[in-house]
């Protein structure tokens, strides 16, 4: 049988890939290379794509949690016989503390089953599948350790119980009864050009990654509203952090669909431009400012000089820039939906708000620009120069629109935000005449935004100039300092994107959206803080963050009608959209006189926001 719904499944990570595992006990996701690399179990995608699953025999219940301040999974199986713990994590490198952890993970699934009560029949089942299911390795028996080698990959199994190999699978049954541990390693290696893969005991590694998480999680102060979930929502971010680069991806997952058996199934296991500022602030307001740190060092990296061509949107994890789209037509897909896809053509995509996300973080961050590396001023210079150029430019849109470019208000605010803070730099990034040129760019950009934005006839600021179409993405306006929360046609416009694109506290990005887009409901959340009206917020946020899974986790997208959990997952955008609107609530409260904590944002940082797709 296929997985279950999306919202099922908990999430594991280790700084360079991530797992998922549903209720009952299943990995129906692992791409052990790197988070975008092939999978190896993929049963998320197709029956026959590879899982590995460990439960009780016989009828089940179960109840699950992740163990305090990690992302170390423990699922309790309920029998008639007894119950019994799974506890799954993907192991960080022994001895791997603080910001250390996720930078030289060992590349090994950890399992560990402890009878809790009575004595459970216990039934494994192992079905790796190579090449997002493409390839059946012959499974060998080498000593207790059961081998599987295809093309470029290879995995090897050693557990507490016989294992029986039968051509690509391996299976085990076993009774575990109160108080018995049995520990089960899986690790990955690539078949050339490395050593074997790494076995190591169960319940050391299951230890070791508990004791990592936490180290991480003790650094991270944040005292504002809603601790626990901008906690749980800080250490989603991280996770979905690849290690060595500092590159946090924008979902775990490919092709899961923004409605089931529809065919806007893409591939978000990469790098978005456009989440820059928006995860820097997350970060900054989650006391986490040494990732913040690694997340502008990257990025500078990988955008090199900015010439006269498109400004790159994203990336792959150490900064690749080809990422070419293609279908995997050997699988049907999430619930029917097809085409599952890897890569994201949308790489090739003008989207002019990323000149906006970059200068925006690099305002957030200028204390620590100070002096400003040659390389950087160089980056930002480029950014202000082309947003003074490419703002009079149609282009896809935050929503990456594969029919037509625009001209997207959104990506003009950008535009704006990014010769508004190229501004306040001034001297430190340009000279007197560049400064006095940006300066006139963002006055024009402002006049044109004010003018073809706002339709009279709607009373709102709509998409795109000239347009009569509504969209979320314009509550990004008072979010950047572009307009006040409390203008009146901005206020109209908050009110007219809530009533008609809003349902039960869900908004959708615009008429035709099937679902709710998580950020943009945020963004509605931080507008109404912005905007003074705090009770109102706080009611809409605890809607909001009511609608995670049991693990705290939120896909992209949520139905308005069911709830239902859509799109890939975890959805770093959501979570980071969750920080950010805590973050302005507290400062809400602050301006209120309703709490005296200390603030959400360090002192001197900026308090901007910025969007995506």
């Amino acid at each position: 049988m296929q997985s279950g719904r999306i919202s099922e499944h908990g999430f594991l990570a280790d700084g360079r890939s991530a797992a998922l595992v549903d209720r009952a006990g299943s990995v129906n996701w692992w791409c052990p290379g790197r988070f975008d690399a092939a999978s190896v179990f993929g049963r998320l995608l197709g029956d026959d794509a590879g899982h590995w699953s460990i439960r009780p025999a016989g009828d089940f219940r179960t109840e699950r949690s992740y163990l305090d301040d990690t992302l170390v999974l423990r699922t309790v199986f309920h029998t008639a016989r007894g119950s019994v713990a799974v506890t799954d994590a993907l192991a960080l490198e022994p001895g791997a503390r603080g910001h250390d952890i996720g930078v030289r993970s060992p590349g090994v699934l950890a399992r560990v089953v402890a009878g809790l009560s009575g004595a459970v029949p216990v039934r494994l089942e192992y079905r790796p599948r190579f090449e997002y299911g493409r390839v059946t390795a012959l499974l060998t028996d080498d000593g207790g350790v059961v081998r599987a080698t295809a093309g470029a990959d290879r995995l090897a199994l050693r557990g507490d119980a016989p294992l029986d190999c039968v051509g690509g699978e391996a299976s085990a049954r076993f009774t575990v009864r109160a108080g018995e541990t049995y520990g089960f390693t899986l690790g990955f290696a690539p078949t050339y050009g490395g050593g074997p893969p790494d076995l190591p005991d169960a319940c050391r590694a299951v230890a070791e990654t508990v004791a990592g998480w936490r180290s991480w999680a003790a650094l991270h102060g944040y005292r504002g509203r809603h601790r626990e979930q901008v906690r749980r929502s800080a250490m989603v971010v991280q996770g979905m952090t690849y290690g060595p680069s500092g590159a946090v991806v924008a979902a775990a997952t490919t092709s899961l669909p923004e409605q089931p058996g529809g065919d806007r199934n893409y591939d978000y296991r990469f790098v978005w431009v456009r989440d820059f500022s928006l995860t820097l602030q997350a970060l900054w307001r989650a006391a986490c400012p040494d990732e913040a740190n690694r997340q502008f060092s990257w990025v500078s990296r990988a955008m090199g000089l900015i010439g006269d061509e498109a400004v790159p949107i994203m990336y792959g994890v150490q900064g690749e820039r080809d990422l070419t789209e293609h279908a995997l037509r050997h699988l049907p897909g999430y619930e029917g939906s097809r085409p599952v896809l890897i890569g994201n053509d949308a790489w090739t995509q003008r989207q002019n708000d990323v000149l906006g996300e970059i200068l925006d973080a690099a305002w957030l961050m200028r204390h620590y620009l100070d002096p400003m590396a040659p390389e950087v001023r160089e980056l930002l210079r480029g950014m202000a120069d082309r947003a003074a150029v490419d703002w009079r430019r149609p282009d896809a849109g935050m929503w990456e629109a594969r029919d037509a470019e625009r001209h997207y208000l959104s990506s003009k605010v950008q535009c704006w935000t990014a010769l508004d803070r190229a501004v306040r730099f001034g001297p430190r990034l340009g000279d007197p005449p560049d400064v006095q040129r940006w300066a006139a760019a963002r006055d024009e950009v402002r006049a044109a935004v004010l003018d073809r934005g706002w339709n009279e006839r709607v009373g709102a600021y709509t998409g795109a100039f000239d347009s009569d179409r509504l969209d979320a993405s314009v509550l990004l306006m008072p979010l950047v300092g572009f307009l006040p929360a409390d203008d009146p046609r901005m206020r109209a416009t908050m009110d007219l994107i809530e009533g008609r694109l809003g349902h039960d506290g869900l908004l959708r990005r615009w008429g035709g959206d099937p679902a709710g887009f998580v950020i943009c409901s945020f963004w509605l959340v931080s507008c109404l803080a912005l905007a003074g009206e705090l009770d109102r917020a706080e009611r809409l946020f605890g809607q909001l963050a009511g609608r995670v899974n049991d693990l705290g986790l939120y896909a992209e997208q949520i139905d308005q009608a069911t709830g239902e959990q859509l799109g890939n997952f975890p959805q770093a955008f959501s979570h980071i959209g969750l920080i950010n609107a805590a973050g302005r609530l507290t400062e809400a409260a602050e301006r209120a006189g309703r709490m005296t904590a200390a603030p959400a944002v360090p002192r001197g940082a900026a308090a901007t926001e910025g969007a995506r797709r």
